[in-house]
């Protein structure tokens, strides 16, 4: 029996995330035998500073990476949002696939955004959203906070934060109901580019593509290949306030983009309609940097 080896994170959505992928492997290929290797990334260990000022998005991958290099593991599976921009040449993401819904979420039990107390307490490491967050309202008090869903709602109901912003796809996979979350509409805080997205990750030219051919969705994959173009097009990492959203109208491809100062005054947005993927997130950039996005980045320093 051929087998194949899911490298994975170890939280309770990273292992949701694999489980889900093994389930449908096995699905498409009854006679597979898949399994998981778990495995403690330096991103999961180091929990007392946000990403941007530790290292990015890289400290979730790198093990994961590794263990594909060393014959350890075959595939993994990430969270597209986490994926660094530009992936390493020994590397291909052949699957972006299997997209929840993209909003954020405030999850508190004083309401939605514009409900809650002045200077509230909200808890949130990105940036992004920090930014999106004090763009609507000034007084917010955005405070970092790391770990899983699990520990940073246990904050929250701990009393250390009025309110914390989730991704609505996480709660939706860990199947999490709560009263007290409240859905951000993406006119309101546009998500991270490849947000709510799966994405498997193998070596570069490796036959396991065949097994994953049944898992590829080219819709998907179109529109958050166009997000992650600004991303990379930017330079940026976890350590920029950038979003990104791709949406289908018709046959063509919406791709709205989002660059902000960390303190939510400076807010530069581009938009474009077209049918390719680099194409759209080119035009996009250029209305970007004709609105002086390059001298915007140039001035940040995350803080």
């Amino acid at each position: 029996m051929a087998s194949l080896v899911i490298a994975t994170r170890e939280s309770k959505l990273a292992l949701w995330q694999a489980n889900f992928i093994r389930d449908e492997l096995n699905k498409a290929h009854p006679d597979l035998n898949v399994t998981l290797k778990g495995i403690t990334t330096r991103g999961d260990r180091w929990l007392k500073s946000p990403l941007s000022e530790i290292g990015g998005k890289g400290l979730f991958i790198k093990e994961l990476e590794a263990a594909m290099l060393e014959g350890e593991a075959d595939i993994a599976v990430h969270s597209v949002k986490d994926l660094p921009a530009e992936v390493p040449e020994e590397f291909d993401l052949p699957v972006i696939a299997y997209r929840e819904e993209v909003n954020d979420v405030l999850v508190s039990g004083s309401g939605d955004v514009s409900e809650l107390p002045a200077g509230a307490k909200v808890g949130s490491s990105s940036l992004r959203r920090k930014a999106q967050l004090l763009a609507m309202r000034p007084d917010l008090n955005i405070l970092p906070i790391r770990g899983n869903v699990d520990t940073r709602l246990g904050k929250l109901d701990a009393g250390e934060f009025d309110a914390i912003v989730l991704a609505a796809a996480g709660l939706n996979r860990l199947g999490l109901k709560r009263d007290d979350v409240h859905v951000i509409p993406v006119e309101v805080m546009l998500p991270a580019p490849g947000q709510a997205a799966l994405a498997i990750e193998c070596r570069a030219g490796d036959s396991v593509v065949e097994w994953l051919q049944p898992l590829m969705d080219p819709a998907v994959d179109r529109l958050v290949r166009a997000e992650r173009a600004i991303s990379l097009g930017l330079g940026a990492d976890c350590s920029l306030p950038i979003a990104a959203l791709g949406q289908w109208e018709d046959t063509r491809i919406r791709l709205q983009a989002l660059v902000a100062s960390e303190d939510g005054k400076e807010v530069i947005r581009g938009e474009s309609l077209g049918t390719d993927p680099d194409d759209v997130a080119g035009q996009v950039m250029d209305q970007l940097r004709g609105q002086g996005v390059d001298s915007l980045l140039g001035r940040f320093t995350p803080g």
